[in-house]
């Protein structure tokens, strides 16, 4: 695996990915908010469920999670 950061890469689809993920999860945040639904990502090998309308930093996961 290449050790340098993405953002160095000369394919621009790669190089701007990193970008593209962080908007389309604001906008999976967005919708979630709009629809009153959670957010369900995996961290550390656990589904967790995520209220949209906590800070995405300090997202707390829920009590409904559980090992994925």
């Amino acid at each position: 695996m290449n050790p340098l950061p993405i953002e160095t890469a000369r394919d621009n689809d790669l190089r701007l990915s990193m970008t593209a993920m962080q908007r389309a999860a604001q906008r999976a945040r967005e919708l979630a908010a709009r629809t009153g639904t959670c957010l369900v990502v995996v961290r550390d090998g656990v589904l967790t469920e995520i209220d949209p309308s906590a800070p995405a930093q300090a997202a707390a996961p829920s009590s409904t999670a559980t090992p994925a």
